[in-house]
C-alpha cells in the first residue's frame, strides 16, 4: 500500500470515508490502473463495527417496507448504471464483457428477490398448543430475528453479484452487514455502497471496508459480529470456521464440478448441446467459477463422439481482450494465476495425461484447455483448477459415472446429461452434491435457489430466502389463558 493522494472513498456506516494509505487495482488483461481505493484503518474498521453493533436493534425492528424500499432503490439505481458496471467488473476483473453483463443482470435479479423477501419473510406463524392438556388455551406464536451483524467476505470472480449475496439478504433480514470485498476487485463492491448511501438506511446498516486479508483475523474473532458469510478457499473458508466455533459460519468453497453423459444421450444433436454447453461452462470465467465443469464423465457408448465435439466446441471459443463484445475468455485474475493453472497442467501430462488442445499460458491467459487421461491423483483432477481447464473419463455405465463423479472430496453440484426420468432421479438419489442440474452443466445457478455444498465444498445455503435463514433464528411468544 502507498501513501494516499485522492483515492476512491470506501463507505463507513453508510456514508464515504477515506483511510491513510491507498490500495491500486489494476487490469489483469493489461495491467494498466483502472482504480485506485482508499483502505480503512484500523480505528475506521472499528467504528464501522461499533455502528454495526449499535444499530442492530434498531435495524432488525425496521418496518419491512424502510427495508425493501431501500433494495427496491439498490435495485433501479443500478439498473440504470448497469453498462458502467459491467465496464468496472470488466477492467477489475478481466472478465470478458458478455459474461459481466449478465453478472450485473443477476445482480438485479437478486436485490428484486431480497426486497420481495423483505416484504414477507418475518410475517411469523401461529401454532396452538392445545393438543396435549398442558397447552389449554395457550397459543404459541413465532418469528426469525437477526442473530446481530453479518461479517460478509466475498472472492473476486464475481466482484458484483457474490457481494450482492451477502449484502442483499442481510438487509432484507434487518441484519446489518460489514462487507469485505476481495483485494483485487473492490471497483464494483464500492460502487453498490454508493448505491446504498443514497437510501434511507439507518446508520451503521452497512460498510463496505477494502481491508486486507492480512487484518481479517481481529474482524473474524469480533464478538460482535456473530455471522460470517464466506466466499472463497477452502483452506481459508475452514480455518474461518475453525477459528470462530461458536459463531454461526455459512462458507461456500470450491468445487470440481461433473458433467455426466449418459449412454442415452446419444442422437448428433444431443452431443452436440452438451459439448457446446461443457466448452462455454468450463471456460466462461475463464474457468474460475466454483461450479465451473471441470470434469467431464462420459459413458463409452457416447464418449469418443462428444470428444470430437467438445475439442471442436472449445477450439471454436473467441479469447483475448476482456472489452471485446465477441470475446469468450478473458484472462485470470493475475499471472500467478495462470501459471498455477499452467503448473498443474504440465504435472498431468507428466503424469500420463493427453492435451487434446490448448495447454498454453501467455501472461495472465491460459489457453481453453481439454485433457484426457489425467491420472486419478492429480492435482487437476482432485482440487479446484479454477482456470479454463476440463478433462474428459470414460466409464462403462450409469453406476461407474456416479461412482467417478463422487470420488472427489468436493460435493458442489453436478449437471448430468441424459433424457431418462428414472436415470434422473437416480442422480439425484446417488450424487454427492449441494445440487444436480439434468439435461445441462453443474455451472447453472438461480439466484433464489437454495445453492451450496456438501463435504469440502462448504456449509449453509446462499439464494436470498436461503441465507437470511442463515442470518437469523427462531423467537418464540407463548400466549397464556386464551379462549380457543
Amino acid at each position: 500500500m502507498t501513501k494516499a493522494t485522492s483515492p476512491q472513498a470506501f463507505w463507513l456506516a453508510g456514508r464515504a470515508a477515506r483511510g491513510e494509505h491507498t490500495l491500486e487495482v489494476t487490469s489483469p488483461w493489461d495491467g494498466r490502473t483502472v482504480g485506485v481505493v482508499s483502505v480503512p484503518t484500523a480505528e475506521q474498521t472499528e467504528e464501522a463495527v461499533a455502528a454495526a453493533a449499535r444499530v442492530a436493534p434498531e435495524f432488525a425492528a425496521s418496518p419491512a417496507h424502510v427495508r425493501a424500499g431501500a433494495l427496491d432503490h439498490a435495485r433501479e439505481r443500478l439498473a440504470a448504471r448497469a453498462e458502467e458496471l459491467a465496464e468496472l467488473i470488466s477492467a477489475e476483473n478481466g472478465k470478458p464483457m458478455k459474461w459481466a453483463t449478465v453478472e450485473v443482470a443477476r445482480c438485479l435479479s437478486v436485490f428484486r428477490w431480497a426486497a420481495d423477501e423483505a416484504r414477507r419473510f418475518n410475517g411469523g406463524t401461529a401454532q396452538r398448543l392445545d393438543a396435549d392438556a398442558g397447552g389449554t388455551g395457550r397459543l404459541a406464536l413465532t418469528r426469525r430475528v437477526p442473530y446481530g451483524p453479518v461479517l460478509g467476505i466475498a472472492p473476486f470472480n464475481f466482484p458484483l453479484n457474490l457481494c450482492a449475496h451477502k449484502v442483499a439478504p442481510a438487509l432484507a433480514a434487518g441484519a446489518p452487514i460489514l462487507l469485505k470485498p476481495a483485494p483485487a476487485t473492490p471497483l464494483s463492491a464500492l460502487l453498490l455502497g454508493e448505491v446504498l448511501a443514497e437510501t434511507e438506511l439507518p446508520a451503521g446498516a452497512f460498510s463496505v471496508l477494502p481491508v486486507p486479508n492480512d487484518a481479517m483475523p481481529a474482524l473474524v474473532q469480533d464478538e460482535r459480529l456473530p455471522i460470517i458469510s464466506f466466499t472463497g478457499s477452502v483452506p481459508v473458508g475452514w480455518s474461518i470456521r475453525d477459528s470462530v466455533p461458536r459463531k454461526r459460519v455459512t462458507l461456500e468453497l470450491g468445487g470440481n464440478g461433473a458433467a455426466v453423459v449418459l449412454g442415452d444421450y446419444g442422437s448428433d444433436a444431443d452431443l452436440d448441446w452438451a459439448a457446446g454447453r461443457i466448452a462455454t461452462f468450463a471456460n466462461y470465467q475463464a474457468g474460475q467459477s466454483c461450479i465451473a465443469v471441470q470434469r467431464v464423465i462420459a459413458d463409452a457408448a457416447v464418449h469418443d463422439r462428444l470428444v470430437e465435439r467438445l475439442v471442436a466446441a472449445v477450439e471454436a471459443l473467441v479469447t483475448g481482450d476482456p472489452s471485446d463484445p465477441a470475446t469468450d475468455v478473458g484472462p485470470l485474475v493475475s499471472e500467478d494465476a495462470a501459471r498455477r493453472v499452467e503448473s498443474w497442467v504440465e504435472e498431468a501430462v507428466a503424469g500420463g495425461a493427453r492435451v487434446l488442445t490448448g495447454g498454453t499460458r501467455d501472461g495472465a491467459s491460459y489457453a481453453p484447455t481439454v485433457l484426457a487421461n489425467v491420472p486419478a491423483d492429480a492435482r487437476i483432477a482432485c482440487d479446484e483448477v479454477f482456470g479454463p481447464v476440463v478433462s474428459v473419463t470414460s466409464v462403462p455405465d450409469e453406476a461407474a459415472a456416479f461412482a467417478a463423479a463422487n470420488d472427489s472430496t468436493f460435493g458442489l453440484q453436478a449437471g448430468v446429461f441424459t433424457h431418462d426420468l428414472q436415470a434422473a432421479f437416480r442422480a439425484h438419489r446417488a450424487l454427492e452434491v449441494g445440487g444436480v442440474v439434468v439435461g445441462d452443466v453443474p455451472s447453472y445457478r438461480a439466484d433464489q435457489m437454495p445453492y451450496g455444498g456438501v463435504k469440502q465444498s462448504g456449509v449453509g445455503r446462499e439464494g436470498v430466502r436461503f441465507a437470511m435463514e442463515d442470518y437469523t433464528y427462531e423467537r418464540v411468544m407463548v400466549l397464556t389463558g386464551l379462549d380457543l
